[in-house]
Order: structure tokens, then sequence, then C-alpha cells
């Protein structure tokens, strides 16, 4: 069964929506959900998404919306934190692990965190049993790959293509997967540009695919009612989940 992994912004356009939203997808196909951190400059994420981000922000999120939104839900649904590291660093990343322990989280995904850097949290996050999720692009070299995917735990992120999140953007990704899987078991995810459109061929050798922009962009529409976005995330996350796995 291949999975899929949906990414939703934290507290837009509320903490209590952002639970409801969060339950809702779990019972509509998702495996694993990324609770994004809102941050002024999202740099690996497209428009939507950065849209997002800041109406969030301009709603007064706050950090702490982050760990109370986690301990209504992670629970129940698999979470991970996906923010810049920052706003990670600022909290203090010796009190972080810990807290994303207690609360169940699962992992955490921050692009703007390089290979080499990450390396100097390492045990801090296998003490904590937090992965800290690897990413590879399709521009990486077979060295690189070899390096970042060597003790890559939970799943690794592949980056379709090299930009933002959201433009969905063609590319063939059958080498890249193949290279990694010559050196690691752990599940590749392909995120990027996946929609209902775009999902079945982005997970052709893949174990599944990452979503984003594709619910956010319901989160914007301002002519849904906060149940309609609901339902209607939920209805591209099954329908994404359903044809993955056809």
């Amino acid at each position: 069964m291949k999975q899929l992994v949906g990414y939703i912004t934290t507290g837009y356009p509320d903490k209590n929506f952002t639970v409801d939203l969060a339950l809702s997808l779990s019972k509509n196909g998702v495996d694993s959900i990324e609770l994004g951190v809102p941050f002024s400059d999202p740099v690996a994420d497209g428009p939507v998404i950065e849209k997002a981000n800041h109406k969030a922000l301009d709603l007064g999120f706050k950090f702490q919306d982050l760990l109370d939104v986690s301990a209504q839900v992670a629970k129940d649904v698999d979470i991970l934190w996906m923010g810049y590291f920052n706003l990670f660093y600022q909290y203090n990343m010796d009190k972080l692990l810990p807290k994303a322990k207690e609360l169940g989280i699962s992992g955490m995904i921050i692009p703007d965190l390089p290979h080499e850097e990450a390396k100097t949290y390492a045990s801090l996050f296998n003490k904590n049993h937090v992965a800290n999720i690897a990413f590879v692009a399709p521009t990486d070299t077979d060295a690189r790959i070899k390096e970042v995917v060597s003790e890559a735990q939970k799943f690794i992120y592949l980056v379709a293509y090299a930009g933002i999140t959201g433009s969905g953007k063609s590319e063939d990704l059958q080498p890249i997967i193949t290279s990694i899987k010559d050196y690691t078991q752990t599940p590749v995810f392909v995120g990027f540009g996946v929609n209902e459109k775009t999902a079945k061929e982005k997970v052709e050798g893949a174990d599944g695919v990452i979503v984003g922009s594709a619910f956010i962009q319901v989160l914007l529409d301002d002519s849904l009612s906060n149940t309609q976005k609901i339902t209607k995330c939920g209805q591209i996350a099954r329908n994404i989940k359903d044809t993955i796995n056809s």
C-alpha cells in the first residue's frame, strides 16, 4: 500500500480548524500529516503555501499553537513537524526534541537544514526517537545520495524537481529512485507538485507521495465555509490515495 503524507498550515485559519482538518484527513486516507509551522520567508514553498503562512502569521500564530494542536492530534494521527530551522532553533533543540517525544511527534522536516549540519543533532533526534527526514534531489550525485540516505529514518523526501512546491512540473524520477534504493531500504516519498492529476505519475517506483499545495489551495478559498473546506480536502485525499494504489 503506497502511503500518502499531507501537509497543512498550522493555525490557519485557527487552531481548532487545524485539529479538525488533521483528524478528517486521517480518516480519508492520509497516513501521516505534516503540521507546517508558519514562517515569514518559507524559501522552499511556492506561492500557495507562502500565502497561507503569511495569513496564519497575520492572524497571530505562535509556536505554542503548534504544540497545542500536536497535543490534540498526535495521539490519533502520525504527526510530523515541517518548518524552517530558525523556528526550531529559537525554541532550543535540546528542549524541543524531548517535547516532540512527549507529544508523540514521529519526525521533523527541516528543508533548510543541510545534511552536514543535521549531523550535529543526530544523537539528539535518535535519543528522543524523532526522525529527521532526509532530502534527496534529482541533481544529487550518486555519492551524495549514498551519504544522505545511509542513516535515513522513517522516509526519504524526494524533491520531485529542482524548484519550489506546488508548480507541478514533470520530471523523470525513475533514475534517482533507483539510485536511492540501491543504498537504502527506507521508503521513498515524492513531494513537490503532487496533486490529483500528477499523483499517479509521481508515485511510480516510489513508496508514497507528499501533498501540500492541493490542500492549501482549498484552505485559501474564501468562498467555502470551514466545513466545506474540510470536506473538500477529505475528497482530495481519498482520490489521491485511491489513485496511487490503483
